[in-house]
């Protein structure tokens, strides 16, 4: 297939706005205040009778859980862990962005609005960014509230680090385990709440399909993972909380059990999926080393603020890196980006590292052989601040490292190399994070919203925050008041239908009876997606991963093999379901990437790029969201949400 032909598989980019993000008007400073005073409201003893159900218990799902609950709405949470704290929240290390101001270095919510802004480069909306800015502030002091461990100065006052893409230092941390202590704070939440009966809390249950009455999503049904049953739960509204997509690359730092199903049964019933190219590749990853399964170790971005980045500079040189003297080595960031150096943002380093290992001058992956990794050398700060500071800073982090490669970090420079972490993409949101779907709720990183083409270092667990615990909770009860939708009964065609569609897709996956496993798809996706849709691309490569992954697609639905059966504890069968929505979503990436003919962030086209290697937006033609709508069985149909920035001027994103 041509790219010419591969083009018109889909609507070209238009100018026509067809969504509206209904943001509120006026300066952005008081934007949310506004919203806030216009949501409609209903007494405490009216909300009881609505219900809620929020699907995921990490930091959003967990926070909106627990803060709808406190409103006085019923709450259903499910997670398909054993307890909320196994959610892969847990696994954020470096810290959460806030700006306080505490360190004296010019930090305000206007410049943290614009640092956010400029990382996503301007493929974001600007309320939306704003607002995560401005609410930051109340989230530090919320989780301080709640006991949250943070690092603190000699005298008292809160510590804080730097983060890629920032010159101010805002990030907040708890050593190497801030997403655990911020998780453990909200699961207290949840757990008061479920204690009192405002929330009841199904772990072990795997949502397969929405129930949609009315035009309004009421509802779910959800696979009992230890039974197999399958279990209809209704309610006036959904809050998807489910995660990101970073799994479809088979190797990435997302937890094994992390996937895409929620959202893209959500997109196949008509929920726009926006930006689904946006996904970003995190530089301080272990390099594989050949290993099958997905799940890689992380290396914590804050590891930047001591360590620095280098590959020797000739290329091919195999001596141990203590042999290779300073000025035969090449300090890659620091040389292309000399005002940020090692903190430049997070797609900038990725590419810079594939870059020279491209070229010839990677070191050999710590678990296997080849030139795939770059050293992250900590030997400066070891000299200038002694290793015990070092080891009370970053903690688990090197211990980490330690018991998976035997090497001591502050003895031997890590090896590292770029992998899947986080996916800015997701279901399409308006400005009170409401799907195109009625009724349906999409929080943290399962929608679009606040990053753009690039997310900076410690605003993940930011968003979900915010999200979950000062936005949701508000938008979603003034939906519920706003709307007075009957009662469903559970023996409602819609509850059934359903119910059909859920049990046909089981039943679909089992009755394949081929010879491959779910888990030797999924690898040969991210192997597709890695190589045609990864830190670099083009139309001729992505051209090419789309007509592959459409026969990868076809070919599971021939050669799939599934043991066991539907009405029993199946891991086969929850990755086999799970695998066929990423291929799916996969497809859909690719698409999205041969659409927007520009490069912008994380979405680096080859084609598109200044004449010494940096990325080219094209703002005439692509300053929009790229929200993709399910074509059934047809192909599916691209439209746009126009990108408006009248407070901040889209200019060159440059970090030299």
């Amino acid at each position: 297939m041509s790219a010419a032909s591969a083009a018109s598989a889909f609507s070209t980019p238009s100018s026509v706005a067809e969504f509206d993000a209904r943001s509120p008007s006026g300066p952005l400073p008081l934007a949310w205040q506004s919203r806030q005073r216009d949501l409609r409201l209903l007494t405490r003893p009216r909300r009881r009778s609505q219900t809620v159900i929020v699907v995921g218990s990490g930091l959003a799902g967990a926070s909106a859980a627990a803060t709808l609950s406190e409103l006085g709405h019923s709450v259903l949470c499910l997670c398909f862990q054993d307890s909320p704290r196994r959610a892969h929240s847990v696994a954020a290390q470096g810290g959460i962005n806030a700006c306080k101001n505490y360190q004296h270095d010019g930090d305000s919510v206007e410049r943290l609005f614009l640092d956010t802004l400029k990382g996503g480069d301007y493929r974001a909306r600007e309320a939306n960014v704003y607002r995560l800015a401005e609410l930051s502030v109340a989230i530090i002091d919320q989780c301080v509230a709640q006991g949250v461990p943070f690092a603190r100065e000699y005298g008292g006052q809160l510590s804080n680090r730097s983060f890629g893409g920032a010159i101010a230092s805002r990030t907040f941390y708890a050593r190497g385990v801030t997403g655990q202590q911020l998780l453990l704070g909200a699961y207290q939440a949840l757990s008061k709440e479920v204690a009192a009966g405002g929330v009841r809390l199904l772990p072990r249950h795997e949502v397969l399909e929405l129930i949609v009455s009315g035009g309004r999503v009421r509802g779910v049904v959800a696979r009992e993972l230890v039974s197999g049953a399958l279990v209809p739960l209704l309610a006036d509204a959904v809050v998807l909380a489910t995660g990101g997509y970073a799994n479809v690359y088979h190797h990435s730092t997302n937890a094994l059990g992390s996937n895409a199903t929620a959202v893209v049964r959500a997109y196949q019933h008509g929920a726009a999926f926006a930006n689904p190219c946006f996904v970003q590749f995190h530089p301080t990853a272990v390099p594989p080393g050949g290993q099958p399964r997905g799940k890689l170790l992380l290396m914590s971005e804050a590891l930047r603020n001591d360590g620095r980045v280098w590959v020797p500079r000739a290329a091919g040189d195999s001596r141990p890196p203590q042999q290779i003297p300073a000025a035969e080595r090449d300090y890659s960031l620091e040389r292309l980006y000399p005002r940020y150096g090692n903190l430049s943002p997070r797609d900038l380093a990725s590419r810079a590292a594939k870059a020279r290992c491209d070229a010839g001058h990677g070191v050999g992956s710590v678990m296997g052989k080849g030139g795939r990794g770059v050293y992250l050398d900590l030997t400066d700060a070891v000299q200038r601040e002694g290793a015990a500071r070092l080891r009370e800073r970053y903690g688990n982090v090197l211990e980490m490292y330690q018991r998976a490669t035997g090497d001591d970090p502050l003895l031997t420079p890590m090896r590292i190399y770029p992998c899947a972490h986080y996916s800015m993409g997701g279901l399409w949101v308006d400005y009170e994070l409401m799907s195109s779907l009625p009724g349906l709720f999409v929080i943290g990183e399962a929608n679009f919203s606040d990053h753009g083409a690039n997310r900076l270092g410690a605003s993940a667990l930011l968003q979900g925050l915010a999200d979950g615990y000062f936005i949701v909770p508000l938008t979603a009860s003034a939906y519920l008041a706003g709307c007075a939708a009957p009662a469903l009964s559970p023996r409602s065609s819609d509850v059934l239908d359903a119910l059909a569609r859920a049990e046909a897709r089981t039943a679909r996956l089992l009755a394949v009876r081929g010879r491959r496993a779910a888990l030797d798809f999924q690898a040969q996706l991210g192997e597709l997606l890695w190589n045609g849709c990864g830190l670099a691309r083009d139309a001729r490569g992505l051209t090419d991963t789309l007509a592959a992954t459409r026969a990868l697609r076809e070919a599971f639905w021939r050669e799939l093999r599934v043991p066991g059966t539907a009405a029993e504890l199946n891991p086969e069968l929850e990755l086999a379901g799970r695998v066929a929505d990423a291929l799916e979503l996969g497809e859909l990436m690719v698409l999205d990437a041969l659409a927007r003919e520009e490069s912008a962030g994380c979405h680096f086209r080859e084609e598109h790029q200044t004449p010494d290697g940096q990325g080219r937006r094209d703002d005439a033609r692509f300053a929009h969201v790229a929200a993709w709508l399910h074509g059934g069985s047809g192909p599916p149909r691209r439209v746009s949400e126009p990108l408006v920035f009248q407070h901040a001027t889209p200019d060159t994103r440059d970090y030299r």
